[in-house]
């Protein structure tokens, strides 16, 4: 082929790339391994050397030509696609901006924090204690010695007792919590009466796991002590509780039952209208020998303790089905709250 003819061809390939690939490809096609040019550099030794001088010079230039092209044509490129890669990124600050998915609290957190507000609205303070409870503040400072059978009443995970532990307070065998009740027992050894506490949170019981039952779930325990409290000041506090979290009239009426740590003891049913009665939470009146082992004169004060399913409430709030829901982690389940 002539020179001049795949100079000017040369030159179109390069002017037709518009991409760096594209011209890529005409470099390898022209000076590649197998290039025209490369060819035509490679035939010269074949030449007479009157023929060769002239042709190796038009070569040489060609190449000469084509790397110079080649260089500038691709700056050029580069630089096109960094204008379009700019074009792509600009951000447009008039454009209407994309919502951000917001994150919001799990039901069982939001459940929590209203009845805190509502009993905190009532003077009562939140209180929190240590989940890994010793024997002694999950049993026997609530009446609940070794050989009491209440002790069946809840199914306990008991911890193995760690290698040269410090923690020697009366009875150093460690468990899994089976009720927020400990909290009560500490807080009144630290504290003087007239209080109102609540205490939220996680207690573990080794049951069998269904549509109402999970071997870890949440309650929140409430406890008043004062001058000449009775159960109609326990009655009046926990039915404005159950009407400002459920938003509605609610009736309560109180059943006889029995608890280690309260005497009277008794179950609270809660209806809205004419509705089935449905059970609540367990309550009574703190048993004098709970008072005593605080180190309060039972004489000089009464008080009411009580505990309710924090699971429960949520379930019933929001007509959850099935408590495993609460923790299963579903996100298309836990966006509907």
């Amino acid at each position: 082929m002539d020179i001049q003819e795949l100079k000017n061809k040369a030159k179109e390939a390069l002017k037709t790339a518009s991409n760096l690939e594209e011209l890529q490809s005409a470099y390898k096609a022209y000076l590649g391994k197998k290039g025209e040019v490369t060819l035509i550099l490679r035939s010269l030794a074949e030449l007479k050397p009157a023929l060769r001088k002239t042709k190796g010079k038009e070569a040489n230039e060609l190449r000469d030509f084509f790397k110079d092209a080649f260089k500038q044509r691709s700056k050029e490129l580069r630089r096109l696609q960094s204008q379009k890669q700019k074009n792509r990124e600009r951000i447009d600050v008039t454009a209407p901006g994309k919502r951000l998915q917001e994150g919001h609290l799990h039901p069982l957190t939001q459940v929590q924090r209203k009845a805190q507000e509502i009993f905190q609205a009532m003077g009562f303070v939140v209180v929190q204690g240590p989940e890994i409870e010793t024997e002694w503040y999950n049993f026997d400072a609530l009446n609940i010695p070794a050989d009491h059978p209440a002790r069946d009443m809840w199914n306990t995970f008991w911890l193995k007792q760690p290698e040269n532990s410090k923690f020697e307070i009366r009875n150093s065998k460690f468990l899994l919590r089976t009720h927020t009740s400990p909290v009560q027992a500490r807080y009144m050894e630290t504290h003087q009466p007239p209080l109102r506490i609540v205490v939220p949170g996680r207690v573990f019981r080794y049951e069998a796991i269904d549509a109402h039952h999970l071997f870890n779930f949440y309650q929140l325990e409430g406890l008043m002590v004062g001058k000449n409290i009775s159960v109609g000041n326990f009655k009046a506090v926990i039915q404005e509780f159950y009407r400002q979290f459920f938003e509605k009239p609610v009736s309560i009426r109180l059943r006889p039952s029995y608890f280690p740590f309260t005497e009277p003891s008794f179950e609270i049913d809660m209806r809205f209208g004419k509705s089935d009665w449905l059970e609540m939470m367990g309550a009574g009146m703190v048993h004098p020998n709970v008072f005593k082992t605080a180190g309060y004169i039972p004489r000089q004060w009464t008080g009411f303790a009580f505990g309710m399913g924090l699971d429960r409430l949520c379930m019933m709030k929001y007509k959850i089905p099935d408590i495993r829901l609460l923790y299963s982690g579903d996100l298309k389940f836990l966006q509907q709250f």
